[in-house]
């Protein structure tokens, strides 16, 4: 079975595959298959924690575009995540807009004003930056609170949270988006497909590369004829575009959204999600998401175990349960940045490689 072990491509349809060994082929095929599967044999709230995987590791490779292949720091992913959520929500409620046109609409919303908020990346780098994009957090988050038409009315009273009509896979009631995981499950998993394929191939196109050229060095890239203000702010905007995608997702897969699903903390987990899985890979977004949703989720089954029956003591687990997942994602950054500053994919890829090589070490 033909494994790689050096570069002896003989034709540029060769050159250009994205999986060009068997191995890489059958591993491909394990994980289309596993998605596949799965649906199959667990229950309904394992699906909704798969969907909730997805539609994080959406908005964690947005993030990872601008962080990861760009070198611009943002602080401000729970707005961008709000403006596609609130951009889809009032479109399918105020307009009765079809839930697909809703999210593409969303998204390129989010993805103009994205732009907008990286015109300061010309002037601004790293921690200034950082702080410009959390004035972008600050601002959405005003706009939303105070401007009325986000605002819902649920049994008759008014709320702050914006109701979503329900919405339905391919016209089918029994698919209702909103409530019916599976019939989720299976837009998610297809739209995350195409995402995760537009985004590798992307980097394989010259925007891509210019991305890379602003991260490792942004002077030589203008030298070379690199415009930064254009591909700095287009960064801007392709990220933000899956990151409203995301949020419009979220919005899809709710009967009701609320700001306090789009925090600054919000914008701290996705941060961890391409730290700890890696930065600047598509796969490294995957792991990071899937790590930071699960952690949580782990947390509280090992608690419930811990706890028992006892009501006292479940009291108390659940006072402490938020300070515990905060206090988790602290160690699991710090604890990532120390062992493997690359992240998961890059203990993924030593695994790989000690089975490739073996029974040689290098």
């Amino acid at each position: 079975m033909a494994t790689q072990s050096g570069i002896y491509h003989q034709t540029y349809a060769s050159d250009m595959q994205l999986r060009p060994t068997t191995w890489q082929r059958i591993r491909l095929a394990l994980v289309i298959a596993f998605v596949v599967i799965l649906p199959l044999v667990v229950g309904e709230g394992e699906v909704r924690l798969a969907n909730r995987v997805m539609i994080a590791a959406i908005g964690a490779i947005g993030l990872n575009i601008l962080v990861g292949y760009t070198g611009q720091i943002s602080l401000g992913q729970g707005a961008f995540l709000a403006i596609g959520a609130y951009s889809a929500g009032m479109l399918m409620v105020y307009f009765q807009t079809p839930w697909v046109i809703a999210l593409l609409a969303a998204s390129l919303i989010t993805a103009v004003l994205g732009g907008v908020f990286g015109l300061p990346s010309l002037r601004l780098k790293g921690l200034y930056l950082a702080v410009a994009t959390l004035a972008a957090q600050q601002i959405v988050q005003w706009v939303i609170i105070r401007w009325d038409p986000v605002d819902g009315v649920i049994n008759g009273e008014a709320t702050d949270a914006l109701r979503i009509p329900a919405n339905y896979l391919f016209g089918n009631e029994a698919w209702r988006l909103n409530d019916n995981e599976y019939a989720f499950y299976v837009m998610i998993a297809i739209i995350l497909g195409i995402v995760v394929l537009a985004t590798v191939n992307l980097f394989r196109t010259h925007i891509g590369r210019a991305f890379i050229a602003i991260r490792d060095q942004d002077i030589a890239a203008e030298v070379m004829g690199v415009n930064l203000f254009q591909y700095k702010v287009l960064a801007f905007a392709v990220s933000s575009f899956l990151v409203g995608l995301a949020g419009a997702l979220s919005a899809v897969h709710s009967t009701a959204i609320s700001f306090e699903r789009f925090t600054i903390q919000v914008s701290i987990e996705y941060l961890a999600m391409i730290i700890i899985g890696g930065l600047g890979t598509v796969s490294g977004s995957i792991y990071g998401a899937i790590f930071i949703t699960l952690l949580p989720e782990i947390l509280r089954n090992l608690g419930r175990q811990i706890a028992g029956t006892d009501a006292g003591a479940i009291s108390e687990f659940n006072r402490i349960l938020p300070f515990a997942q905060q206090g988790a994602f602290g160690v699991a950054i710090v604890l990532t940045l120390i062992l493997e500053p690359e992240g998961i994919q890059k203990i993924w890829r030593n695994i790989k490689d000690y089975f490739r090589l073996f029974p040689f070490s290098y």
